[in-house]
Formats: structure tokens, sequence, C-alpha cells
């Protein structure tokens, strides 16, 4: 099983359930939406000229869009970079058209000389994404594979014990940390709320408002959230402390 197969294994049975809310945009995306866009999207990809191997940046923030994006890439067999980064690409994603070393810029936000991430899904999808291989990288160099990638997220499920039924608040800033968050919730069938720049007050009102059961968030903020015996709360180091990066 690749990585992102392992991060969708749960949509099937999920289907309309909320997948990820994103507290930014309002937008609440349901296991079947993101499923669509994943393997619509990898098509897209595909048909503008990504190969196996490929490097396609996506520097986006914490968000609904980012694992859309990111497996999307992994799925039709590129490596997503992470972030800002001096690497050159063929393709880029975004969420507004900036300078980059891309030839060809997507974005989630209208703009002048980019086209929009959806157009890149439409009818074709692809139905079998890679089955080994690299697949994300946060600088163009140090690469993960899916087998990394998937061994890791098993042993994080294995530790952090999240069920369907949690609801999973992600106060973090930092991509990665976020998408390896969304992964788990995902992969358990879970629901995730993505705060924007979240605060304790904000992180607080949000858990309330969402029902939250569990809160990721850097060690400050958890630290300040810790008492409360309702919510769970892990400090984000733990999310990628096991990719030795």
């Amino acid at each position: 099983m690749t990585w992102t197969e392992l991060v969708m294994q749960a949509a099937p049975a999920r289907g309309d359930r909320p997948a990820v809310t994103d507290v930014r945009t309002g937008e609440v995306m349901t296991y079947a939406t993101l499923v669509r866009r994943v393997t619509h999207a990898a098509a897209g990809l595909r048909r503008h000229g990504l190969r196996y191997g490929d490097r396609v940046l996506v520097d986006l923030p914490p968000s609904a869009a980012l694992p859309c994006a990111v497996h999307a890439v992994a799925w039709s067999g590129g490596v997503a970079v992470l972030g800002p980064t001096s690497t050159a690409a063929g393709l880029a994603i975004v969420n507004r058209r900036r300078d980059t070393r891309a030839e060809k810029v997507f974005t989630f936000e209208p703009g002048q000389g980019a086209d929009r991430f959806s157009s890149l899904v439409g009818e074709a999808s692809v139905d079998f994404g890679p089955l080994a291989g690299p697949a994300l990288s946060l600088d163009g160099r140090h690469v993960l594979t899916h087998e990394d990638l998937t061994g890791d997220l098993r042993r994080l499920a294995t530790r952090l014990h999240v069920v369907k039924d949690d609801v999973v608040l992600i106060a973090v800033n930092d991509p990665l940390k976020a998408l390896r968050t969304m992964d788990l919730v995902f992969a358990c069938g879970a629901q995730v709320v993505v705060a924007h720049e979240p605060t304790l007050i904000g992180c607080r009102v949000l858990a309330s408002e969402h029902a939250a059961t569990l809160v990721v968030a850097p060690y400050e903020l958890a630290r300040r959230l810790l008492g409360d015996p309702l919510l769970r709360v892990i400090d984000d180091r733990a999310i990628v402390s096991s990719l030795a990066l």
C-alpha cells in the first residue's frame, strides 16, 4: 500500500462525511471530495506533462488545499516539494501567483498569469498511483519515499490513537506538521479542523464550536491548553519526530 492509498483508506466507508473544515475559507471538504480532487488533479498534472519523479513545488499554508495538492502530486508519480524553495521545477501549486522557478503555476486563488488548481480536476482520473518510490521533499534534495511515509504513518497511528469519532483541531503553522496530522486523521477516518493563525483563545473557541476531542499544537500553546478533561493535547513535534528531519 502506498502513502496516498493509506491516507485515503477510510474514504470509501466515510463517503460524504466531513474530512476537513478549513476555518480560514469556511470550506467543509468531504472524504468523497478529497478522493475526487486527488485522483482527478493527478490526471490533470499528467496532462500537463508530469512524469514519474518530477518535482512539483507546493507552497501552501495549512489548509484544505494542502493535502489535495500534495497527494495529487504523489498519486501522479511526482515528488511534492513543500514550501518556498530555490528548487527549479516544471510545475508549482500555490495559493496565489508569485515568483517561482516553475514553468507552469496553478493557484487556489484567482490571479493573473496562472491557471486555477480546479482546472486540473477534469473528467479523467488516475486510478492507480505509483507502487513505490520518491514522494515528498522539504528542500528538493532530501526525499522521503512512499515506504518512508507509509511506515511512519502506521507508527503514528499506533502511538497517537486517533479514532473515527475524533474531531482533531490542527493549530500549527508548519505545512509538514499539518500535512502529517491530516494524513493520520484521514487514514483513521476522523475529522480535521484547520485553525488559521491559532491563538490560545482562538483554539478554545474553535474546540468548543466544533466539539474537538484532540488538539495538535506547538509546545507552548499545547502546554497552555492542557487541563481540559474533554480535550487531548499533542505537542506537534511528536508528529514528525520519527521522520528524522
